[in-house]
């Protein structure tokens, strides 16, 4: 590291400072009506991957929409076993208290989850040492068969394919919990799937009658 670095607490700092003057300062009444609540229409599930920031990819403002990130954007089927389900309970606050009427999934190029989840690279870790990732991404293991079949588990083909299959899986985990189930057969609430390839900026967006991901006009 360079000595004239700056360690990276002291950028967030800077990026704060640079927020206050022209993001927060500039809008105050926008954010004044944030602090009495907030009602987004979409929530958006994403992969925690530092290079696919909803905000920035779909370039909303604060409160536009509900976001939960995790290792390749996957959502876990319904479930009421002892544990922490993070994922269902950030679910449940968007569909069942902010009434939100989207909810899309949003899979991403160059994802080091679902390349774990191809190769099984982590397969038989402990946890702590790669276990919980292998867990998590153990919910893509159904649909691997079909891509590996295809594809095998090397090369940017086969990664493409494992990465559209786990935003599929995603969706229908999703159709999974009751009360999507209810708001989707009403017409409350609308499931989306999407894919963000890193490599070239462009945003694809699933067909589900046909299974195919097409360029966004």
């Amino acid at each position: 590291m360079s000595t004239d670095a700056k360690p990276p607490l002291d950028r967030l700092l800077a990026g704060y400072r640079r927020f206050r003057e022209s993001g927060w300062t500039p809008h105050r009444d926008r954010w004044q009506q944030l602090g009495e609540g907030q009602q987004p229409e979409v929530m958006v599930i994403a992969c925690s991957d530092s290079r696919v920031d909803p905000s920035q990819i779909f370039d909303v403002d604060p409160g536009e929409i509900f976001v939960v990130r995790n290792v390749a954007a996957m959502v876990p089927p319904f479930e009421t076993t002892p544990g922490h389900h993070g994922v269902s309970a950030a679910l449940e606050f968007a569909v069942q208290v902010l009434k939100v009427k989207e909810v899309l999934v949003l899979g991403h190029g160059l994802c080091g989850g679902c390349k774990a989840a191809l190769t099984q690279e982590l397969h038989g870790a402990e946890p702590g040492k790669g276990g919980f990732i292998a867990n998590w991404i153990a919910m893509l293991d159904e649909a691997r068969e079909p891509v590996v079949a295809q594809y095998g588990t090397k090369g940017r083909e086969a990664e493409r394919a494992m990465e559209l299959a786990g935003v599929k899986v995603s969706l229908s985990n999703l159709r999974s919990f009751p009360c999507v189930q209810a708001k989707e057969a009403s017409g409350e609430l609308t499931l989306r799937g999407a894919f963000f390839a890193i490599s070239d900026g462009v945003l694809h967006v699933l067909d589900e009658e046909t299974g195919e991901f097409s360029p966004a006009s």
